[in-house]
């Protein structure tokens, strides 16, 4: 068994966004260098993504919007826009007529690695994927995603492999409403957010706490983007994050793992060092450890200051690779 595998490939970097966003291929670049470069990644513990089918991605998405995709993508090559300056006509979203297939790989990517750490060929995964998918709401995509990774992910584990409680950890600095919409009324799933309060997509409050049976099983944490933030945050991680999962004690854990809260980053606004993403990254396995028996999927979302990527991405999957 391995303790950690990844699952990426050059497939992602054909989803094209156009010049100067900052969703771009170079992300995938510098990140997948780096791992290498750090003797995370080779041939022996690399997970080839799959393609999903239709009918994996409606665990989360409606059969409407996933036509409306297909529909773009034709759209796309009829215009001759292949550079990414299309935009999804749900939301803002930039793609080019490979993106249909790039984020169906991206889901593919984290239902196998799923399928590995359940089959016992791995401990934990990370998945180096785009685009994101935590913006991605069941019947539309927004906020550079297109499909909802994390969410079809834990729809796959509840179904194919009878997990009856998920802990999905999003630290990105932008709220994942589309994953908290997608789960608010379900107790099979537990989202925990910390995110910034100030910014996109302004969704993530504290009294949003899931409806119906799900009432309970969403926990936000919106938070000021201030030099408090580093001490506020850690510490919700360490009491807040553990207090909840005693109560809760999810059998899988996964992690919508944006990395845009970084102090480096130009959109987040937040003040995390690498070595604070460390700590974020213990904590959350160690909560995998005590209830999980280990098993936990970290998926790429944001971050985008690639000086950042380069270096906090091997500090995440190093403490993933460590042994306890």
């Amino acid at each position: 068994m391995f303790q950690t595998v990844i699952s990426e490939d050059e497939i992602f970097k054909t989803h094209l966004t156009g010049r100067g966003h900052p969703e771009s291929p170079s992300r995938f670049k510098i990140a997948k260098d780096a791992l290498k470069l750090r003797g995370l990644l080779s041939p022996t513990n690399r997970v080839a993504p799959r393609l999903a089918t239709s009918a994996e991605l409606m665990l989360c998405h409606t059969q409407d919007y996933i036509q409306t995709v297909q529909e773009n993508m034709l759209a796309c090559v009829k215009c001759g826009r292949e550079d990414g300056s299309f935009t999804l006509s749900t939301g803002d979203v930039q793609i080019c007529s490979a993106s249909d297939q790039v984020a169906r790989y991206a889901v593919g990517a984290v239902l196998g690695s799923i399928d590995a750490i359940m089959l016992g060929q791995a401990l934990n995964a990370f998945c180096l994927v785009r685009p994101p998918g935590h913006h991605a709401c069941s019947d539309k995509g927004m906020g550079f995603c297109i499909y909802n990774n994390v969410s079809i992910g834990a729809r796959y584990l509840i179904q194919k492999y009878g997990i009856e409680r998920v802990l999905i950890v999003d630290w990105d600095v932008h709220h994942g409403n589309g994953t908290q919409e997608i789960f608010y009324q379900d107790p099979s799933v537990f989202y925990f957010s910390t995110h910034n309060k100030h910014i996109y997509p302004g969704t993530g409050f504290s009294n949003e706490r899931g409806a119906g049976l799900g009432l309970g099983y969403t926990l936000n944490f919106p938070l000021e983007g201030n030099l408090g933030t580093r001490t506020a945050l850690l510490e919700i991680f360490n009491h807040s994050l553990r207090e909840a999962m005693k109560i809760y004690k999810p059998q899988f854990v996964l992690i919508s793992a944006g990395f845009d809260a970084h102090e480096w980053d130009p959109l987040g606004g937040f003040n995390l060092t690498t070595e604070d993403f460390r700590e974020l990254t213990s904590i959350t396995k160690g909560i995998a450890f005590e209830y999980a028996e280990g098993r936990l999927l970290s998926v790429l979302e944001g971050g985008y200051s690639l000086r950042a990527l380069e270096e906090v991405i091997p500090a995440h999957v190093g403490v993933l690779q460590e042994s306890d």
